[in-house]
């Protein structure tokens, strides 16, 4: 590759160098000046640290990036002409670019945007995109402009949505419509993190998108706005994505009526956990969002769940009971695990299963447990009986005097 001419990395005193050193010594010693001597002169480290840059192999030009930021201003013009220079070596122009992240200035800015919009090489557009991001709401202006470009629209649709910013939701709003699927993803993916009511309309439009990653987004951005649910009657337009053609969808709209919560919410999951047409590890991401409704009703139906699932759901069940946080909700989930010990079904032949009930009554902590548990822990299994004596070290030192065989 081309490199930049030498004069423009020219450090200070070179002619006095020792003629013996090898490039790769000056390089080192240059950069160790750099570390240990901060006290120079911003023009003597400038000068210096544009050479380690210039000369250095990968982790020298590495080292040196984290030096500029620390020079100011002073810094800016001389890394403008390499990035700007096309005849520069293209890993020079690289670290540059890492290099203006710490730079919010107009003119920093305005060069990275172009890059973005003219460069073809996919490494310096990368790290032009994150630098950026990573200037934050400074760029939001220069990157709105960068939309109406075919070329850039994408990348630069990226960066805005990592910026994470009010400011961000008028331009994309502009794009949430595009014809390229994955545009209108990362714009669904980004206006998620915001809670206004304006953008439920267009949440709500997206899920009748055709493409599947668009109304993926469009089911986890109506998720997160639970204080917007009864205005629009979420859980009701949630519903049908349940039984989406892709599972990925029907994954996301279970964990977001989860988050939504309410007994309508529960009873629309419900009805998809009994359906034999429902795969089994959609059966557990259903059971998880029942769980996280936190509601007697919710309780109910996964009791429900435990008299007629497999194996597999049961434990799963029997795990997110033991996880209930209000102490109304402790009682009832300690009555349905006890009732289900009791009820001989054929789930509970499996040591497993007994185990994870020992756990689940260890962690809700409730009284009535104590007997069933001390039972247990008298099982022929020795792994259950283990499991029972931890849950009942849970509840008193006393209790904990129980000396099952082992």
């Amino acid at each position: 590759m081309n490199v930049t001419p030498k004069s423009m990395f020219q450090p200070l005193n070179t002619s006095e160098i020792a003629g013996d050193l090898t490039q790769g010594t000056l390089v080192n010693q240059y950069l160790q000046q750099l570390q240990e001597n901060p006290s120079d002169s911003e023009d003597d480290r400038l000068k210096l640290a544009l050479y380690v840059l210039s000369e250095g192999d990968f982790q020298q030009r590495w080292e040196v990036s984290k030096i500029f930021p620390t020079l100011g201003k002073i810094a800016i013009a001389p890394l403008l002409n390499i990035l700007e220079d096309e005849e520069t070596e293209e890993e020079i122009r690289w670290f540059v670019g890492g290099i203006f992240g710490e730079f919010d200035e107009k003119e920093v800015v305005s060069a990275l945007v172009n890059l973005l919009k003219n460069s073809q090489k996919t490494e310096l557009l990368m790290v032009a995109a994150a630098a950026l991001g990573k200037i934050g709401t400074p760029a939001i202006e220069a990157l709105s402009e960068l939309l109406s470009e075919n070329s850039a629209r994408l990348l630069a649709v990226r960066v805005l949505a990592e910026i994470r910013n009010t400011q961000i939701i008028t331009p994309l709003l502009k794009v949430v419509d595009d014809p390229a699927p994955e545009i209108r993803t990362t714009v669904l993916e980004a206006l998620s993190s915001f809670h206004n009511v304006c953008l439920i309309p267009i949440f709500l439009k997206a899920l009748h998108d055709p493409i599947t990653t668009v109304r993926k987004e469009a089911v986890i951005a109506l998720g997160m706005q639970k204080e917007f649910q009864e205005q629009f009657n979420l859980v009701s337009q949630l519903k049908p994505l349940l039984y989406d053609l892709h599972l990925d969808v029907c994954q996301q709209a279970a964990l977001a009526l989860g988050r939504l919560g309410g007994n309508k919410a529960a009873e629309a999951l419900f009805h998809v956990l009994k359906s034999p047409a429902t795969p089994l590890w959609l059966k557990q991401e259903v059971v998880g969002a029942l769980s996280w409704i936190c509601t007697p009703q919710s309780l109910e139906y996964l009791q429900e769940g435990l008299r007629w699932g497999d194996e597999t759901v049961c434990q799963a069940i029997v795990n997110v009971l033991g996880c209930q946080p209000l102490a109304d909700l402790k009682a009832q989930a300690t009555e349905i695990l006890l009732n289900f010990l009791s009820s001989r079904q054929q789930a509970l032949h499996q040591p497993q299963i007994k185990q994870a009930v020992a756990m689940s009554l260890g962690k809700l902590g409730h009284p009535i447990a104590l007997d069933t548990l001390e039972k247990l822990a008298q099982d022929s299994d020795k792994a259950v009986r283990l499991h029972a004596i931890a849950a009942l070290k849970k509840f008193s030192p006393l209790v904990a005097t129980v000396r099952p065989r082992i």
